[in-house]
This record gives C-alpha cells, sequence and structure tokens, in this order.
C-alpha cells in the first residue's frame, strides 16, 4: 500500500484515458505511458514513473485499442449467441432462451413496422436488431467495477501503479469514437436511401428550395442543412452524453472506496459508497436499455425520412 494515495482529480484522470497506441514523439508506434507520481510504496521508496509517450503527443492516428477491443468482442458474442440460439431453435420444445431473442425479435420488428415504410427494405430490420442488441452490450459494461478490467489484466494488481495495463476503459460508449463511429455509418445511409430514391437532384432540392422555394435559396439552405446534419450529429452524442456522465458517476463513487482502511471514519464512507454504487446500479440499468432503444428507434426515423419524398 502506498502511503500516499492518489489525489482525486489524478485518479479521475487515469481511469478517463484509453488505452491509446500510436506513433509517439520519438517517431516509434508503441503503447501510451503512464504518468505516476503518488509518495511512497510499502518498501519506502518513491512510487514515479514519467512519460516517455503521451498519447495527447499522438494525434489523429492514436488508436483507442480498449474501445476497439470491447466493441468486437461484444459483437462477436452477440452473433455467436444468436446464431446459437438459431441453429438450436425448436418449434416443439423452444427454451426460454429461444423465446426471450424471438420476443426482442418481434419487438424490433414491431418498431420498425411502425416506424417505416418502405415494407420492401430488407437491412433495416436486422440493422435495428443489431444496433439494439450490440449497443445494449456495450452499455451494459458500464455496470463493471472502473478497476476489475485492468486489475485482472495487471496480475491482480494495482492498475494505478504496477502492471503493463495501466488504462483500460471496459465501456466503449464512454469513448466518443464509438458512438460518433456507429452514427457515421447511419449518415452513409441516409445519403445513399436519399439519393437511391429521390435522385441527386430531388435530395439536394430538398436542402435548398424548402420550405420557401427557389427564390429563398440561401435563406432554405441556412435552415435545411444544419438541421439536417444536426440530427444524425446529435445521433451519436445523445449516446455518448448519457453513457459518460453514468461513467463518471460511478468513478466518482468509487472515490469513497480510496479512505475505506484509514479510519472508522472511512469505514463509513466505503460503506456509504457500496450502497450508493449499488443504488445507482440499478437506476442506471434503465438508463442502458433506454439509450440503446433511443439509439435504434431513431435510427429507422432517419432511414425512413430517407425514403420519403414530397
Amino acid at each position: 500500500m502506498a502511503e500516499n494515495t492518489l489525489t482525486q482529480d489524478k485518479f479521475i484522470d487515469h481511469h478517463l484515458q484509453n488505452l491509446t497506441f500510436g506513433q509517439c514523439s520519438d517517431g516509434k508506434w508503441r503503447f501510451a505511458d503512464k504518468h505516476v507520481n503518488i509518495g511512497k510504496d510499502h518498501s519506502a521508496h518513491e512510487v514515479q514513473k514519467d512519460y516517455t509517450c503521451n498519447p495527447k503527443d499522438m494525434g489523429f492516428n492514436a488508436i483507442h485499442v480498449d474501445t476497439m477491443a470491447m466493441s468486437l468482442l461484444l459483437g462477436t458474442l452477440f452473433c455467436f449467441f444468436f446464431w446459437r440460439v438459431a441453429k438450436n431453435a425448436s418449434t416443439d420444445k423452444p427454451s426460454k432462451v429461444q423465446n426471450a431473442v424471438e420476443y426482442l425479435f418481434d419487438f424490433v420488428k414491431g418498431v420498425v413496422n411502425d416506424n417505416f415504410q418502405d415494407k420492401n427494405n430488407k437491412l433495416v430490420g436486422p440493422l435495428s436488431l443489431t444496433i439494439v442488441c450490440w449497443v445494449f452490450l456495450m452499455n451494459l459494461m458500464d455496470l463493471l467495477p472502473v478497476d476489475l478490467v485492468p486489475w485482472i489484466a495487471n496480475g491482480f494488481q494495482s492498475s494505478v501503479v504496477y502492471g503493463p495495463v495501466h488504462y483500460f476503459k471496459v465501456l466503449p460508449i464512454a469513448d466518443v469514437n464509438a458512438p460518433m463511429g456507429m452514427a457515421l455509418g447511419i449518415v452513409v445511409l441516409i445519403h445513399y436511401y436519399s439519393i437511391k430514391k429521390k435522385g441527386l437532384g430531388g435530395f439536394l432540392g430538398e436542402l435548398t428550395l424548402q420550405p420557401l422555394g427557389k427564390w429563398a435559396m440561401p435563406f432554405n439552405m441556412l435552415i435545411e442543412i444544419p438541421g439536417f446534419y444536426a440530427k444524425q450529429i446529435a445521433l451519436g452524442l445523445r449516446l455518448y452524453g448519457n453513457l459518460f456522465a453514468g461513467e463518471m458517476i460511478f468513478i466518482l463513487i468509487a472515490l469513497f472506496y480510496g479512505a475505506f482502511f484509514d479510519s472508522l471514519y472511512g469505514a463509513v464512507l466505503g460503506v456509504f459508497g457500496v450502497l450508493l454504487h449499488l443504488a445507482w446500479a440499478i437506476f442506471h440499468v434503465l438508463i442502458i436499455a433506454l439509450q440503446a432503444y433511443v439509439f435504434m428507434i431513431l435510427t429507422v426515423v432517419f432511414l425512413n425520412q430517407a425514403h420519403e419524398t414530397h
């Protein structure tokens, strides 16, 4: 145990940093280092680690490995799980898991049928099911303790001072790159279907000739173009903002645990932190499910608007 613990600011900064791989200031590609200065350890030696590769110096080419790894892992688990259920599906004696998957399938199908007019489109249904399941699984990672994965990866040692995996954000959605990347994919589909259904002239006409006609084209563009793209940007930012705020609250609650063994007062704070963590986790389950649903239904609505013609 270190005699001096991390300050609250350093604790928060540490847990908001992604495991980053990129080109360092010396021109070499490697993982970013940690910077720790928390006083003395159990051997009375100064515990201090200086940057040799600061993630802030990597620029645009930096790769958030934890975000990529968790996103791909959860997406793979989702696909494998649904494949297993489909492979073992039975019409005579369906299992409880099969019933649950069929209920989810019917729920998403109902949402798409109610909000999407083009019944010949074969993409929106599977896309909506993928979104709601994938986003829900990524959101669900917010319920894991903030230090659990780094602690395991470092051989059950503190990720702040010891071990090679000193940064690891288990919640992909708390990294703005993940939700904005998904939103970018929806933006591409919106433009594709808008041009396919209306033609390039019809799509541009909606952005330039509405609502006051060709004589007010500059004014129309000032209204329509920012509004058109603001909705698509907000699709990713809404998801990121809600889950980032939830992660921040979990990190702040975790600060209560730091003083658990220091004194009786610290023990009381630690117990209060456990109860507060449990209460927020129960409430946060609703946010996790709701944000997955909101992202899915807004995707359906935006794609339906891309199919509508005036």
